[in-house]
């Protein structure tokens, strides 16, 4: 398992939404609320992040733990952002690939995360590796889960899916070829957020100066967050949240939910 959250708002400096926070993702590397699998996120971190006016994210990789890297807390500090997407790694393969096999995956404007696990890894999936083009294979970061489920994602964002389906289709074929798998993903371009609960929980949160925030627990004791049903996927704007069901024949199981404290 892994920790990780997406945010699009108000520009503020990486700490704000990653150290600062009481239960912040750099604290759930070793104290998360609600992890079920897995008590310590030491296995790497990656966050990526958008500068105004370049449509194509920056990101700080490691394959150590986010403490053990002294220069983060300079880069937290001074690097401002409007959307993020960052992450902490418990992997399923420890130790494997570096650097490369932390979250967030890139590729254009798009960044992407898994949190969660393929029963079976290597070789549950092994069915699905014919779906994918030869560059799809070829191009994977990493040997891991994680890499795999980014390059079902990615094909299907090449081939001219929204976000929200090549998410979802996603993840109902993966579920589909290892049974039991964890698939909390979380996608983003900057500007929107899509991201799905399967098997392991997703929250959100419409912080009080604006935004929307998607993460793995909630990384303070808010009222406000609110967890998302399993089985669904989540599409999010700074200003909006809408929530549509997994289950089979999948469909809106709530209409233009509103991201707002009201």
């Amino acid at each position: 398992m892994c920790r990780h959250m997406a945010y699009i708002g108000p520009a503020k400096p990486l700490n704000r939404l990653l150290v600062d926070p009481p239960h912040g993702l750099y604290r759930q590397l070793w104290a998360p609320r609600h992890q079920r699998h897995g008590t310590v996120n030491a296995d790497g971190f990656g966050v990526g992040w958008y500068a105004p006016g370049d449509p194509v994210p920056a990101r700080y990789r490691r394959a150590v733990p986010i403490w053990g890297d002294p220069s983060f807390a300079d880069l937290a500090r001074a690097v401002l952002t409007s959307a993020l997407l960052a992450a902490v790694q418990d992997a399923t393969l420890p130790g494997a690939d570096g650097e490369a096999a932390a979250a967030p995956f890139a590729a254009g404007e798009w960044l992407f995360s898994h949190n969660g696990a393929m029963p079976g890894w290597p070789g549950s999936p092994e069915p699905l590796v014919a779906t994918l083009a030869p560059v799809d294979v070829l191009s994977r970061e990493a040997r891991s889960d994680s890499a795999f489920v980014w390059a079902l994602v990615h094909a299907r964002l090449r081939a001219g899916e929204d976000e929200g389906s090549a998410l979802a289709d996603t993840v109902l074929e993966a579920a589909a070829a290892a049974p039991g798998s964890r698939l909390n993903l979380i996608l983003t371009q900057g500007h929107r957020i899509a991201a799905t609960a399967w098997a392991t929980p997703l929250w959100y949160l419409a912080p009080p100066d604006g935004g929307t925030v998607v993460a793995s627990e909630p990384y303070d004791d808010d009222p406000h967050w609110r967890e998302v049903p399993d089985r669904t996927l989540m599409t999010a704007s700074r200003t909006s949240v809408r929530l549509t069901s997994l289950e089979p024949g999948y469909g809106p199981r709530t209409e233009g939910a509103r991201s707002s404290q009201a």
